[in-house]
């Protein structure tokens, strides 16, 4: 299993890739941060492998 993450471009909070694909598009969970995250963010590769083993990725 990977860790498949997305860093924030406006403020370095790291965000899990299953948790943004659960909602496809978040507000940034950062303090005061107010960027807009989406799960196609995350690279092509890293997305495609999340999806394809995505029973392996529960919360």
């Amino acid at each position: 299993m990977r860790i498949i993450t997305h860093t924030c471009p406006a403020c370095g909070t790291v965000v899990a890739a299953n948790e943004l694909e659960d909602n496809r598009v978040m507000k940034c969970p950062g303090l005061g941060c107010q960027e807009v995250l989406r799960f196609v963010d995350i690279p092509e590769g890293a997305r495609d492998h999340f999806l394809e083993n995505r029973n392996r990725y529960q919360i």
